[in-house]
Protein backbone atom coordinates (compact mmCIF):
# COMPACT_ATOMS: atom_id res chain seq x y z
CA UNK A 1 0.00 0.00 0.00
CA UNK A 2 2.98 2.41 0.16
CA UNK A 3 3.11 2.19 -3.57
CA UNK A 4 -0.33 4.18 -4.05
CA UNK A 5 -0.07 6.84 -0.91
CA UNK A 6 3.70 7.43 -1.06
CA UNK A 7 5.48 10.37 -3.42
CA UNK A 8 7.69 8.78 -6.26
CA UNK A 9 11.40 10.06 -6.30
CA UNK A 10 11.42 11.95 -9.74
CA UNK A 11 14.87 12.81 -11.51
CA UNK A 12 17.19 15.24 -10.10
CA UNK A 13 17.75 18.74 -12.10
CA UNK A 14 20.97 18.85 -13.60
CA UNK A 15 22.14 22.53 -14.12
CA UNK A 16 25.79 22.60 -15.22
CA UNK A 17 27.37 25.23 -17.17
CA UNK A 18 30.83 24.30 -18.53
CA UNK A 19 33.48 26.87 -17.27
CA UNK A 20 36.03 26.07 -20.40
CA UNK A 21 33.93 25.61 -23.06
CA UNK A 22 34.93 26.14 -26.90
CA UNK A 23 32.48 25.28 -29.71
CA UNK A 24 34.98 25.76 -32.14
CA UNK A 25 37.40 22.52 -30.48
CA UNK A 26 34.04 20.81 -30.23
CA UNK A 27 33.41 20.69 -34.09
CA UNK A 28 36.98 20.16 -34.91
CA UNK A 29 37.30 17.38 -32.47
CA UNK A 30 33.89 16.06 -34.27
CA UNK A 31 35.04 16.38 -37.41
CA UNK A 32 38.72 14.76 -36.75
CA UNK A 33 36.86 11.66 -35.34
CA UNK A 34 34.32 11.23 -38.43
CA UNK A 35 37.05 11.30 -40.59
CA UNK A 36 38.82 8.66 -38.88
CA UNK A 37 36.20 6.10 -38.52
CA UNK A 38 35.79 6.95 -42.62
CA UNK A 39 39.41 5.80 -42.86
CA UNK A 40 39.38 3.00 -39.96
CA UNK A 41 36.84 1.29 -42.64
CA UNK A 42 39.30 1.00 -45.62
CA UNK A 43 40.90 -2.49 -45.52
CA UNK A 44 44.48 -1.99 -46.13
CA UNK A 45 46.29 -4.03 -48.86
CA UNK A 46 48.86 -5.95 -46.53
CA UNK A 47 45.89 -7.74 -44.45
CA UNK A 48 44.31 -9.38 -48.22
CA UNK A 49 47.94 -10.33 -48.51
CA UNK A 50 47.84 -12.10 -45.20
CA UNK A 51 44.31 -13.62 -46.03
CA UNK A 52 45.81 -15.28 -49.28
CA UNK A 53 48.73 -16.44 -47.46
CA UNK A 54 46.26 -18.19 -45.41
CA UNK A 55 44.18 -19.56 -47.75
CA UNK A 56 47.00 -20.73 -49.93
CA UNK A 57 48.76 -22.50 -46.28
CA UNK A 58 45.34 -24.05 -45.80
CA UNK A 59 44.85 -25.55 -49.48
CA UNK A 60 48.34 -26.80 -49.29
CA UNK A 61 47.76 -28.44 -45.79
CA UNK A 62 44.54 -29.95 -46.99
CA UNK A 63 46.40 -31.12 -50.25
CA UNK A 64 49.43 -33.14 -48.37
CA UNK A 65 46.51 -34.53 -45.45
CA UNK A 66 44.81 -35.39 -48.40
CA UNK A 67 47.09 -38.17 -50.22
Amino acid sequence: MGLLFGRKPKPRRFDYTPRYYDPRKDENLKRRMRIQSRVRRRRSPIALYYLAALLLTALYIYNVIGR
